[in-house]
């Protein structure tokens, strides 16, 4: 089984909210001519890196609560302007939908094991054509 890896979404309040900000920075990458590659910038780079890239994601927490992935298709350390250095995460465009699971706020991003990441949220599952408050209520209820 795949090693993924788990991070705090600050800024998005839902997915369609992160899918609208990283499309409108690929657009900004293509406007520039640049290469349109989705990346995340973190400061430490995974030791483990060959176990994410055997087919990981990055978990999103969004509001103390797991919503979605992106498959981990690249590890990109580099050095900064000022010369620390960073890491790159590169992203599948796809954002995948999960079942919620509720997380404690941390810093960074935390190695996750494939056997506590949540199902992919499948089309035609219940509740998904139901906005997200709704869900998440029946959710916390049992009902789907």
């Amino acid at each position: 089984m795949p090693l993924h890896l788990i991070k705090l979404c600050v800024g998005a309040e839902d997915i369609a909210d992160l899918a609208t900000w990283q499309m409108a920075r690929l657009a900004e990458m293509k406007k520039r001519r640049q290469p349109q590659k989705l990346v995340h910038v973190t400061r430490m780079v995974p030791k483990r890196a060959d176990e994410i890239l055997a087919g990981g994601s990055l978990y999103w927490v969004m509001k103390g609560v797991i919503r979605c992935r992106q498959r981990l298709i690249g590890i990109e350390p580099f050095k900064d302007a000022e010369g620390i250095g960073r890491c790159r995460l590169v992203l599948d465009k796809e954002i995948v939908a999960t079942r919620r699971q509720e997380r404690r706020p941390f810093q960074g991003w935390r190695y996750f094991e494939s056997k506590d990441a949540p199902p992919d949220v499948k089309k035609g599952d219940p509740g998904t054509d139901m906005p997200d408050e709704m869900r998440r209520e029946l959710e916390e209820l049992g009902l789907i």
